[in-house]
C-alpha cells in the first residue's frame, strides 16, 4: 500500500454498550480497512486503522459521526508508520 500510515484513535464519550464497535468494524470493512476496535478499561474505545491519509481523515468523522445509540465527545488521534500486521479488521 503506498503512503500508508497507521492511525490510533482513543474515541471518548457514550461508546461502551451501545453498539460502537460494531458500527466501527462495520464501517471500517466497508472502506476495506484493516486493524481492530475495542473496549479500554477507562470507557473509552480504541480504534486502530492502516491505510492513507485521505481514507483515515474520512473515517475519522464516521468514527466522529457515530452509531445511532452513541455519543461522541472527543476522539484523539496519534498517526505513525504502518505495521502492516492485521489481514482484516476485528472486534478485540
Amino acid at each position: 500500500m503506498s503512503n500508508c500510515i497507521r492511525a490510533t484513535f482513543k474515541i471518548h464519550g457514550h461508546v461502551q454498550g451501545v453498539g460502537y464497535r460494531y458500527f466501527v468494524q462495520r464501517k471500517a470493512i466497508e472502506m476495506h480497512l484493516k486493524g481492530y476496535v475495542k473496549n479500554l478499561y477507562d470507557g473509552t474505545v480504541e480504534c486502530v486503522v492502516e491505510s492513507d491519509l485521505q481514507t483515515i481523515e474520512l473515517f475519522k468523522s464516521i468514527l466522529k459521526k457515530g452509531s445511532s445509540r452513541s455519543q461522541v465527545t472527543n476522539i484523539e488521534m496519534i498517526l505513525s508508520e504502518c505495521k502492516n500486521n492485521h489481514s482484516s479488521f476485528e472486534i478485540n
